[in-house]
């Protein structure tokens, strides 16, 4: 038994959420843990992949991928799953991932379980415990096809680095016309340092702000954190602030380590979007303000006085 990972890449560099898959994947206990990385980037970045618990990377540097065509990627990790004899493929829950791993299933006639939040329980099967409804509440869905393609919700288990260098090699796909048959003709990327579905820290603000025209608080705050920004969705709605930085149930949700609203009432649409971080710090001068319930911490305090004061005192600290 064996297990393979699907990596993803952002400009050449291993995302986040890939580290954790492949953490997720040596914790399974299964095997041989191999990496499969499609896209370009350098070997140091592909060996270092071993502390997190890869024995092996495979990787495919076709030109033809670099699109993320869906139905290509699909393939070529289905391919490379019967190479290794894996009996699990574990990926990154994504707008990329998860498309992939449905096509993958149904190429593989495998068991898929996504948004899982734990290993899974093998006493009496293998049963996995998935985050549904928002994350208000959890699934246990037993897993019983020979085969299981695991998509794990980010933050879902820790990085250890404590493994060696992983060896390297290029794997030899085969690619078909029906695999593009779908193309990408054109692409929007979200600008910005840094991304909100990767980052580690964001900072959102609402319409306490009272106009684009106040915002550099908010991006001030971010960028002494090292911080991606984040809006709620009346912002977006009175285009204060582009629709990508949108973040609700209907707009992206996010799952960092620390989640900063400042002057977000804290709709349930905007909670279901950010109940998956691990720390949320409410500023709001409204003490009544229904988001202090979901908040591990709150400052009950205008913005345009609170927000300068911690930003120079993060500064402070980091100088």
């Amino acid at each position: 038994m064996s297990v393979l990972v699907f990596v993803e890449l952002a400009a050449g560099e291993v995302k986040g959420s890939s580290l954790e898959a492949i953490s997720y994947g040596h914790a399974l206990g299964l095997g041989e843990v191999t990496a499969l990385v499609l896209g370009i980037t350098d070997e140091r970045k592909m060996t270092g992949l071993g502390k997190y618990g890869a024995q092996k990377v495979l990787y495919s540097d076709d030109p033809k991928l670099e699109k993320g065509i869906i139905q290509a990627y699909a393939s070529v990790v289905a391919q490379v799953f019967d190479k290794v004899n894996a009996s699990v493929l574990v990926f990154a829950k994504s707008s990329l991932g998860d498309p992939v791993a449905a096509n993958v299933s149904v190429k593989l006639g495998a068991s898929l379980a996504s948004n899982v939040v734990e290993l899974p329980e093998t006493r009496n099967g293998f049963v996995v415990k998935r985050s549904i409804y928002t994350g208000k509440a959890f699934a246990e869905v037993e897993m019983q096809e020979d085969k299981k393609i695991i998509g794990i919700k980010k933050n879902a288990i820790s990085l250890k680095e404590d493994g060696a260098d992983a060896s390297v090699e290029k794997v030899e796909i085969d690619l078909s016309d029906e695999d593009f048959q779908v193309q990408i003709t054109s692409e929007e990327k979200a600008s910005g340092e840094i991304l909100l579905p990767e980052a580690d820290v964001v900072v959102s603000g609402g319409r306490g702000m009272k106009g684009p025209e106040n915002w550099h608080l908010i991006e001030d705050l971010a960028k002494s954190l090292g911080a991606a920004t984040g809006c709620s969705k009346p912002v977006s709605d009175m285009d204060w602030r582009p629709h990508h930085e949108h973040v609700g149930q209907t707009g992206l949700k996010v799952a960092p380590s620390l989640y900063i609203a400042i002057g977000i009432s804290g709709a349930i649409q905007h909670l279901a979007g950010v109940n998956s971080s691990k720390v949320i710090v409410v500023i709001n001068k409204d003490a009544e303000a229904p988001f202090f319930k979901a908040a591990d911490y709150g400052i009950v305090g205008d913005a345009f006085e609170v927000v300068p004061k911690l930003t120079e005192a993060i500064k402070a600290l980091t100088n």
